[in-house]
């Protein structure tokens, strides 16, 4: 066959099944896999006949056009359709929907200086993305009062139920404790409970410990640091379900938390997940002819003023 005939592809999917096929294809071309999978579905593509996934991208709107991911599909398939980003291409895409305040610095959903804890220590490729919505938990020094809220059942802790026991199945736990504490807000005990509980990942602005038992536990955890120290030495849970800031970025109830095990982690406001799946696969495309250029010798500052027009 000839290579410079784009082959028709053919594809076994139906209206439902766009929602995720709409992203992979963008990310999916370089792997040149002769079968993509998506629902138990095969989608054959005759591989050897495509040199770049801008390629695919180009077949794909010949077929049908590509359309805003928020128009069609539940948003279980959106999550499903996140699975084939990058942090890096999310926060590429935050950095141009968020508007920053004047003085304020660009962070592009990052949770900036956090590495997984368990169930493996450090950033590894090949391991499953976790993404879910966020639950936030605030923790406050020992020694300082219950702040005082208008509805405790939905940002408090009534008496006779433990903070932990708050968690909810399917659901990223974000703890925020005070800066300059050396005390774990996690431990063996409470990623056991958030285990049984159905949680999907914790995600720490401070410290955990038991390392041993937060393993053995499978619960996906990232945090900042470790420690010995139990909580009880100087924190308590303060608030739950309000937003916080993580290392300048604010983080709410709902927001999608992205934990990619090589690239780290990022937080999509969920007002602008719909945004972001629309604008990744345009940024991507266009880095991806950015990039073959420059492979084939373009300058760069002649590649980005060719092909980033976004």
């Amino acid at each position: 066959m000839n290579k410079g005939n784009l082959p028709q592809i053919q594809f076994v999917i139906d209206s439902r099944q766009m929602v995720a096929l709409t992203a992979i294809l963008p990310k999916a071309c370089h792997q040149a896999t002769s079968t993509l999978y998506r629902c138990n579905r095969s989608i054959p593509l005759i591989s050897n006949c495509i040199s770049h996934k801008q390629r695919i991208v180009q077949a794909t709107r010949q077929s049908f056009p590509v359309r805003a991911m928020s128009s069609v599909g539940t948003f279980e398939q959106k999550l499903k359709a996140l699975e084939e980003l990058s942090a890096c291409d999310i926060s590429d895409a935050l950095l141009k929907l968020q508007n920053v305040p004047p003085g304020g610095q660009p962070r592009a959903g990052q949770l900036a200086d956090i590495s997984p804890i368990s169930p493996y220590i450090g950033r590894q490729a090949g391991k499953q993305k976790i993404i879910a919505p966020a639950v936030t938990f605030q923790f406050i020094p020992k020694g300082d009062p219950s702040p005082s809220v208008e509805n405790p059942e939905a940002n408090g802790f009534p008496p006779g139920k433990h903070w932990v026991d708050w968690n909810e199945r399917g659901t990223v736990a974000v703890l925020n404790q005070p800066p300059g504490q050396y005390c774990a807000v996690l431990g063996g005990i409470m990623a056991a409970r958030m285990s049984y509980l159905g949680v999907k990942c914790v995600v720490v602005n401070g410290r955990v410990r038991d390392l041993a038992e937060l393993s053995a536990s499978g619960l996906h955890v990232w945090s900042k640091a470790t420690t010995t120290v139990g909580t009880g030495a100087e924190a308590k849970a303060g608030l739950r379900n309000v937003p916080i800031d993580f290392n300048g970025v604010t983080v709410k109830t709902g927001d999608i938390v992205f934990c990619d095990p090589l690239e780290g982690v990022v937080v999509i406001p969920q007002e602008l997940l719909d945004d972001v799946l629309e604008l990744c696969p345009k940024l991507i495309d266009q880095d991806e002819k950015v990039k073959a250029d420059v492979e084939n010798g373009l300058s760069v500052f002649e590649a980005m003023q060719k092909h980033r027009n976004i």
